[in-house]
């Protein structure tokens, strides 16, 4: 049975709904290339934060950095049967998807999903790059943006683990928040349905079941 667990900004207002997706005793691997093209010294710390969640629900991880199987699919394959979770963080969507197509991770962990043998959850970048397209994203990411071991080749295609396209930081208290009106605007004007996500919001998806968790109180 697909799970999913798609946030807006870290791990949300219901974190707990995350553990519910997770057999037990499963570890995590927390991807952060998202953030490949952002500033190298504050990785550990943003890697720290999202393993102390995680510990905090009962989940052991660990960091697994793309970078290290481009080029290697068996190897990533070889890997990611460690994990029952994947937790994809936020920064630049393209960059992320790049990674996860060099490495052959779109296609391995796609199918592990489908299975119901890997739990897909992100936040942001991470979040986007589960949608069938990353159009729209380029009002809010760069996707120019090419850290150094990269192709400037923008990958446009997604996942395809969740059927919409999705906006985080929907009106909310985010830097980010602005330029999420021209995401969606692009969004309509594209013809593309779509999930606007408001910080703390999050999409839960266990097989046909799909609501948003985290909403605030009316």
């Amino acid at each position: 049975m697909k799970s999913l667990y798609l946030s807006s900004y870290n791990f949300g207002r219901a974190p707990e709904v995350l553990a519910d997706l997770v057999a037990p005793r499963a570890r995590a691997a927390i991807i952060m290339n998202a953030t490949d093209v952002y500033a190298p010294d504050l990785r550990p710390a943003y890697v720290e934060s999202y393993a102390a969640v995680l510990a905090g629900l009962g989940i052991d991880s660990d960091e697994l950095d793309l970078r290290d199987y481009f080029g290697e699919p068996r190897e990533l394959e070889a890997r990611l049967s460690r994990y029952g979770l994947i937790w994809s963080a936020g920064g630049n969507a393209f960059v992320l998807r790049r990674a996860m197509r060099y490495t052959g991770f779109d296609a391995i962990a796609a199918n592990l999903v489908e299975t119901g043998d890997l739990v897909y959850a992100g936040c942001s970048a991470g979040a986007i790059v589960a949608t069938p397209t990353l159009a729209g994203i380029e009002f809010a990411d760069d996707p120019n943006d090419v850290p150094a071991g990269y192709e400037a080749e923008i990958i446009w295609d997604g996942l395809d683990l969740f059927g919409k396209s999705i906006a985080p930081h929907y009106r909310s208290g985010h830097p980010e928040s602005a330029v999420m009106e021209n995401v969606i605007r692009s969004f309509t004007e594209r013809g593309l349905t779509f999930q606007a996500l408001r910080d703390g919001e999050a999409i839960v998806v266990r097989g046909d079941d799909i609501r948003i968790v985290g909403q605030p109180a009316q």
